[in-house]
């Protein structure tokens, strides 16, 4: 028998009102004032102890049997997800690093068209995201991906035989179309697959990934930089011909092995895994329905958090589309370095975003406060960009560059909330594919407002990504206030009975979900 079990049953017994917050709401509780009037502000994965009372929580401990689990799904699922990310980065700066290996000299482009060929990629990114949504509800996550990875390579291969500005912008409409399936596809995997407790350690890991992919994607950009024009191919076109062979290989595996369910068969789960399973997806309340719930989706508009998630993906993302795009570039414009030597320091960039990321991860995790670290990342970042406008040429201005991609630690905790935070299957699906939309919105604002008349220190630019890094800041404090009172309400009034996670019920509808601040 079940703690929560126990605990309906005593009450029961004592002919009192049951008091159940199963695993389905594992709070993160902090109680600041030992009397009724107890404060929650965190939490870690428990069951309300009514012996204490006050929204004090005794502490969930997992069995040998799930931690031997959890390892299991983590080592299958989580290469692959790197994976993913990694090329997914690689291959959308690939665009950045072609601007030092001959693209503007071979198909004669200039500056503003180059900005397009950036923000055209985010056009179809945007186009996508509707059907994606669709799409996720009715097929397998993980085929459905695989398949988009392998055509995507595909594309990736095909701009390398491009010989002017519109048939650049047609492969970059198709390979923005194709990659916009990625994140929705994965964050919807991590959503099913781990706990809401685990997610932000695995949320955090799928954000480094992108900061491999631009370790990786500028270590072997430079080492084509180094081969020259190949067998009569220049060296931009190398660079998309090889990390797409790469990206297509990648599909063809994810196709047939990746884990979309926390039952998949490559699992091969014992029957005692089997019961860990259903007690698992009971906290993280995802189960699969193949019927779209138009309710579930409306509801997302009619809650505050819906537009501080998005807001705030949108004011740090114009940064992330224009450094990622101008990058390699931009580092050029800094110093004397030749387009090697601006491909490696690009690699840097890739470090800071790791680092940014990782210490997000850690500080929401052993704080429990999501929200704030998720404001003091994205104030980090709004310091790098403070460098980037005031800043003249030299070290300065190029450690500010460095800075600014602490931006990554805040975005991933964005990621987390969503996670943590909303239920309900379709639901899920429109808050993680409204990320998209919104993240894909700043990206394609970034590059146009680079504008080449403001080189090398495109101060206008800098001056609007610190407004957007700003944007982000508040929009996690409203968050958090709107979350915690609510939380509040709900403990203060707890539900009479344990919801049935079939149900497939929204966190509003659901009264035992409790709020991760």
């Amino acid at each position: 028998m079940t703690r929560s079990h126990e605990l309906q049953q005593q009450n029961h017994n004592n002919n009192e009102k049951p008091v159940i917050l199963t695993e389905t709401k594992h709070t993160e509780n902090k109680a600041f004032d030992r009397d009724s009037s107890a404060s929650l502000e965190s939490s870690h994965d428990g069951v309300l102890d009514t012996e204490k009372g006050n929204g004090f929580r005794e502490p969930f401990v997992k069995s040998e049997a799930e931690k031997k689990l959890v390892r299991k799904i983590a080592f299958t699922l989580m290469p692959f997800v790197c994976w993913i990310l990694m090329l997914q980065f690689a291959d959308k700066a690939a665009l950045s690093v072609s601007a030092v290996l001959g693209i503007y000299q071979d198909v004669h482009l200039t500056g503003s068209q180059f900005s397009w060929l950036g923000s055209m990629f985010f056009i179809g990114h945007l186009v996508c995201q509707p059907i994606n949504n669709v799409m996720l509800q009715k097929v397998p996550v993980g085929r459905y991906l695989g398949f988009c990875i392998f055509i995507w390579g595909f594309i990736m291969i095909g701009t390398a035989y491009c010989n002017s500005f519109s048939q650049l912008m047609a492969v970059r409409f198709f390979l923005g179309l194709f990659e916009g399936t990625a994140m929705p596809s994965v964050y919807l995997i991590i959503n099913t697959v781990f706990r809401r407790s685990e997610q932000t350690t695995m949320y955090g890991a799928v954000t480094m990934g992108s900061g491999f992919g631009s370790v990786f994607g500028a270590l072997v950009a430079y080492g084509i930089s180094q081969m020259g024009n190949q067998l009569g191919v220049t060296m931009w076109r190398w660079n998309h011909i090889i990390f797409g062979a790469m990206t297509s290989l990648l599909g063809l595996l994810c196709f047939f092995f990746l884990l979309d369910s926390p039952t998949h068969w490559v699992l091969r789960l014992t029957e005692e895994e089997k019961k860990i399973c259903e007690e698992r997806t009971k906290d993280n309340a995802v189960v699969r329905h193949q019927k779209l719930k138009w309710g579930q989706m409306l509801e997302s508009f009619t809650e505050i958090r819906y537009y501080c998630i998005n807001l705030a993906v949108m004011g740090l993302n114009m940064q992330n589309g224009a450094l990622q795009v101008f990058s390699a570039q931009f580092i050029k414009q800094l110093g004397d370095f030749t387009p090697g030597e601006s491909i490696l320091l690009k690699a840097p960039a890739g470090t800071a975003s790791l680092v940014g990321v990782f210490i997000a991860t850690m500080l929401a995790r052993h704080t429990g406060q999501i929200c704030l670290s998720g404001a003091l990342m994205s104030t980090l970042s709004l310091v790098g960009c403070i460098i980037l406008a005031t800043a003249e040429q030299g070290p300065a201005k190029l450690s500010g560059f460095y800075i600014s991609w602490f931006l990554t630690g805040g975005y991933s905790l964005l990621i987390t909330t969503i996670g943590n935070n909303v239920s309900g299957y379709s639901k899920k699906i429109f808050y993680n594919g409204s990320f998209v939309v919104f993240y894909t919105l700043g990206n394609f604002i970034g590059p146009l407002v680079m504008l080449e008349k403001e080189a090398p220190k495109y101060t206008g630019a800098m001056i609007g990504f610190c407004i957007g890094n700003a944007v982000a800041i508040v929009s996690y404090i409203v968050m958090r206030f709107s979350m915690a009172r609510e939380n509040k309400r709900r403990l203060a009034n707890p539900p009479e009975k344990e919801t049935d996670v079939t149900l497939d019920l929204t966190d509003a509808q659901d009264k035992n979900f409790i709020y991760k601040l």
